[in-house]
């Protein structure tokens, strides 16, 4: 029985995370493919004002110890959840008609997007921030390796999902179609925050309200967390490489996310629908690794390192055969792409997903993952904006053509997550674990608090 519930708890977990990752697909598969190919808008500000989002991560810090402090009716997790799903949602309603202005190059539809957007990430990290929290507090030290590859798994699920009905409902652009693509957003965020969070948090009563404030305040030390996380970089060699080996990974990975579909149309006349199906495959390919090394990793030991060594040298391959595809013009070398990518990016997420949990320091966790986070959320940024700026530098200015300009966009991200591996290869776990306690000694803390 005590299984049953542990299981439940997690697949309720997972289904919070499906609302998320509605949004962020919608953004990377179809919004940017309309606005940028199907509409004619400049490659660029429609990245950047996708990737926004991520350069705005570091506010989950802000939301979190709001969250700790205020809880509402009782509850920490569950009203920023909430509040934020709404708010995020509610923005999908208007990208429509941003998206015509845009197409048009009109400014007054450019300022406007970057607002929303603006609010959309910062309803998105108080949402992912909230999110982290209530995974953290629900769960067991035993459940928690489990309740993140459940969580991972179904928001792939999620993006498979998504890129279904979007083909299905918008097989083609069509601005009304569109709308009502978009105006499903707040249902299915809000019912599936709603189904996985209620009773799921535990309400505080207010003699654990102030039982809490009080430890908090036994806690609290003077330093500035974001100069000790600076400090720690210049200092700790490990931790530096670590940071630059998730923010380069995370490049790698992504910065095809802005480009693909548009790549499909330009090169190849692919219509909506078709190249929409380029993140299905990716995500099915993805979910069978991660699955597959799993239950591998549950009888055997194998290396966290290596995994991810072999993640990311698959990666590139897999990028380096679509870059062929885009210069031989051989669309049946897109799907071998495709999959060979995705079966990489599996392997790849368990092999570094790991090490990122080992390479903390005992009563500073919270620390070191906002750091390793903060990495991720500039890895993701720096890959939508200069994808779309590469893109319109090297294509929409004339300087090449599509299918050399194509060719090279992919061929640097290849490169991007070879440098990757290169820093990984330097790392070393043992290093880090002989150090890491030298690292928050208390004269670097009194350095770091000035």
């Amino acid at each position: 029985m005590a299984i049953l519930r542990s299981a439940f708890k997690m697949l309720r977990l997972g289904i919070i995370h499906f609302g998320p990752a509605w949004m962020f697909t919608l953004l990377t598969s179809n919004f940017n493919r309309t606005v940028d190919s199907d509409l004619g808008g400049i490659a660029v500000v429609i990245t950047t004002m996708i990737g926004l989002h991520h350069f705005l991560s570091p506010f989950q810090v802000f939301w979190g110890r709001l969250a700790d402090q205020n809880p509402l009716w009782g509850y920490r997790r569950t009203p920023f959840i909430l509040v934020s799903s709404l708010i995020g949602s509610l923005s999908f309603l208007f990208l429509p008609s941003i998206a015509i202005g845009l197409g048009a190059k009109a400014l007054g539809s450019t300022f406007l997007g970057f607002g929303l957007f603006t609010l959309f990430g910062l309803a998105m990290a108080a949402n992912g921030g909230a999110t982290n929290s209530l995974v953290a507090e629900v769960t067991t030290e035993k459940e928690r390796p489990v309740a993140v590859a459940v969580v991972r798994t179904l928001m792939i699920m999620a993006i498979i999902a998504t890129a279904g009905i979007s083909k299905q409902i918008m097989p083609e652009f069509n601005l009304q179609k569109m709308q009502d693509l978009y105006n499903l957003t707040p249902f299915v965020v809000l019912g599936s925050a709603l189904i996985g969070l209620l009773g799921l948090e535990k309400r505080l009563s207010p003699a654990e309200h102030t039982a809490l404030l009080a430890q908090r305040a036994k806690e609290t030390t003077s330093e500035n967390p974001f100069r000790l996380a600076l400090q720690l970089l210049k200092h700790n060699q490990q931790v530096r490489l670590f940071f630059w080996f998730v923010l380069l990974a995370i490049m790698g990975i992504f910065f095809q996310d802005a480009i693909l579909e548009p790549f499909g149309k330009e090169v190849f006349q692919l219509k909506l629908k078709e190249t929409a199906t380029f993140t299905q495959i990716w995500g099915a390919s993805v979910l069978f690794a991660m699955m597959l090394v799993a239950g591998l990793a549950a009888k055997f030991s194998l290396s966290k390192k290596l995994l991810a060594t072999l993640g990311g040298l698959g990666i590139a391959l897999g990028l380096c055969c679509i870059a062929l595809a885009a210069i031989t013009f051989q669309r049946g070398l897109i799907n071998p792409g495709l999959i060979l990518m995705g079966l990489s990016t599996g392997i790849f997420n368990i092999g570094a997903l790991t090490m990122m949990m080992e390479m903390t320091v005992e009563g500073h966790t919270g620390l070191y993952m906002g750091l390793w986070g903060m990495a991720q959320g500039l890895g993701n940024g720096l890959a939508n904006a200069l994808s779309g700026a590469f893109k319109t530098l090297l294509i929409e200015s004339g300087w090449l053509t599509v299918r050399p300009g194509y060719g090279l966009l992919f061929g640097f991200e290849a490169l991007t997550m070879l440098a990757a591996v290169l820093v990984l290869h330097n790392l070393s776990l043992q290093n880090f674990n002989q150090t890491k306690q030298q690292d928050l000694s208390p004269a670097l803390v009194f350095e770091a608090a000035g």
